[in-house]
């Protein structure tokens, strides 16, 4: 669970200087570039595109996938590497949509994509079976592609360009599915009645 409340409040100058950079419209990653997140599909599914991408964090993967950028000559794919909270909050409520292309079971939940709903941005993820497919789901939060399909997840995020309407209304359906479910007051009301029913089962057992 999260809580909005303790997240950085950005400053005006803030936004105008990543407004500036990175434009009005984006779309954006937030994560370390681990093998499992999947940026190398991100790279092939960004092959000949126009829209900016905005790609935030370092990691163990970091030359290896500016590498392939430059192989696959992709101008519009900025690397802002580590950033600070403030920043990174600033990014979140300016971008388009959030992409998160991981594509193995290693990704067993996805904070960052939890926290772009929390911020009402829509979501492309893959279908990997784990926690992310409770976050985002297909149709109504964002869209939901086959894991390890740079196809798939280009046609996903043409939709989500082309469409900004659709695009806005599966943002703030995603801000609603925060609220309704992932919000850390939530979550500790859930796990204090957890631990109730536990210790009332085992006094019943006794």
């Amino acid at each position: 669970g999260l809580d909005k409340q303790g997240y950085s409040q950005v400053s005006p100058e803030r936004l105008d200087h990543w407004r500036e950079r990175c434009g009005k419209r984006f779309f954006l990653f937030v994560g370390v570039m681990r093998y499992y997140k999947g940026l190398h599909i991100l790279l092939e599914a960004a092959q000949g595109s126009q829209y900016p991408i905005v790609i935030v964090g370092t990691g163990p993967l970091e030359t290896e996938l500016k590498s392939q950028a430059l192989r696959l000559g992709l101008s519009n794919v900025q690397f802002l590497g580590r950033l600070g909270d403030e920043d990174k909050v600033a990014l979140l409520q300016l971008c388009a949509a959030f992409v998160f292309p991981s594509h193995l079971r290693s990704e067993a939940f996805g904070i960052s994509l939890l926290e772009a709903a929390m911020y009402g941005k829509p979501m492309i993820s893959s279908e990997i079976g784990t926690g992310t497919s409770y976050i985002n789901i297909h149709g109504e939060t964002g869209l939901v592609v086959p894991p390890g399909d740079p196809s798939a997840f280009r046609a996903a995020m043409d939709k989500l360009w082309s469409s900004p309407e659709s695009c806005a209304r599966m943002g703030r359906q995603a801000e609603m599915r925060y609220e309704k479910l992932f919000t850390s007051a939530l979550m500790g009301r859930q796990m204090a009645d957890l631990y109730r029913q536990v210790v009332t089962e085992t006094r019943l057992a006794k």
